[in-house]
């Protein structure tokens, strides 16, 4: 059985916008206005192996990127647990979690904003690895190199500031950066979002390459289904804070069973389909912060019943490898045995 190196356990995280004073007066005289939550990560069940590139896709605001903060340690879970390895990151000691915070690393989506442009390259580089004891004293500087060269990067540069190189090139300090701490789990929040075209090719075959090179386990945020369907082993749809299915790569693209997995493939464009007319997912997403009741996608599903509006549907395996979250998963027939 393969090695689960990251099991999310029924996580959900809620941000909640205080009343400031003004707002507790106003309500105490009997206006209006009451505290907000968005609820960003709804009850979320995910399991990834050991050497896994696994795409996460939805829509804008549909909490992937919250999710892989969570994940990363960014943010705290509001309920559940992230599991790294088998154990409780929120029960590991201190030792041991310090040892699961430098495991898994982010790279974030702006290579400009992710990067302090008041810090030269090898600082930026060199700071994490220096503070945790990976590179110490005269060694920093090699290291950064080292490190340097394995992202494709001239160390020769390594003391001009972010704003000194191109788009392509910071996202490639944003890897170093991440690859310094030595990590086995790298989510990737967007990371090529940002680029020119032909730059994203790049930067996909050198996380390709590093993944062959470090046995490095991916969580691949994209709303690129494209670049997804390239480059991940299994592929995970959100929908408003929850996941709805998920299933490997070429079995989803090949048979999509929620409805909403099958309006985003629809809409994918490719050479094959040129003459289509364009036709979006019916409605808008709702707001996080007053999700629909029962299943999430009901208002905007051409299939709901009122059991859709009433009842959460659970995520149920349906084949080897694959799950889904609906009351009424579509062509099941078609699904392999």
């Amino acid at each position: 059985m393969t090695e689960q190196i990251l099991e999310i356990r029924n996580v959900s995280k809620r941000f909640v916008k205080r009343l400031d004073v003004a707002g507790k007066i106003a309500a105490r005289l009997g206006a209006d206005v009451a505290e907000e939550t968005v609820h960003a990560v709804d009850g979320v069940d995910l399991s990834i192996a050991k050497g896994e590139v696994v795409g996460l896709v939805g829509e804008s605001g549909c909490g992937k990127s919250t999710l892989g903060r969570v994940v990363a340690g960014i943010h705290a879970a509001t309920e559940g647990q992230v599991h790294y390895k088998g154990q409780d990151i929120a029960t590991m000691s201190g030792a041991q979690k310090r040892a699961a915070t430098l495991a898994v690393q982010m790279i974030f989506q702006d290579p400009f904003a992710s990067l302090n442009p008041r810090m030269r390259v090898e600082d930026i580089i060199g700071e994490a690895p220096r503070m945790h004891g990976l590179a110490k004293g005269t060694s920093v500087s090699s290291y950064v190199d080292e490190v340097m060269l394995k992202v494709g990067l001239d160390p020769s540069l390594k003391r001009r500031y972010p704003h000194q190189f191109s788009g392509g090139q910071r996202q490639r300090i944003g890897i170093a950066r991440a690859l310094a701490v030595k990590p086995e789990f790298l989510v990737c929040d967007e990371a090529i979002a940002a680029l020119d075209v032909s730059i994203q090719a790049q930067v996909l075959n050198l996380f390709m390459d590093l993944r062959e090179e470090f046995d490095l386990t991916y969580l691949f945020i994209s709303h690129d289904l494209s670049v997804v369907e390239h480059i991940a082993d299994r592929v995970v749809i959100m929908y408003l804070g929850r996941v709805v299915e998920s299933a490997p790569t070429e079995q989803l693209f090949e048979n999509p069973v929620h409805p909403y997995t099958q309006a985003l493939l629809a809409e994918a464009p490719r050479l094959d389909q040129r003459k289509r007319d364009f036709a979006p997912i019916k409605g808008e997403i709702p707001s996080p912060l007053h999700p629909p009741s029962g299943c999430h996608f009901h208002p905007r599903c051409p299939i709901a019943t009122d059991r859709c509006k009433s009842e959460r549907p659970v995520l149920e395996q349906l084949a080897e490898g694959r799950i889904a979250a609906c009351h009424h998963p579509q062509k099941l027939a078609e699904l392999p045995d």
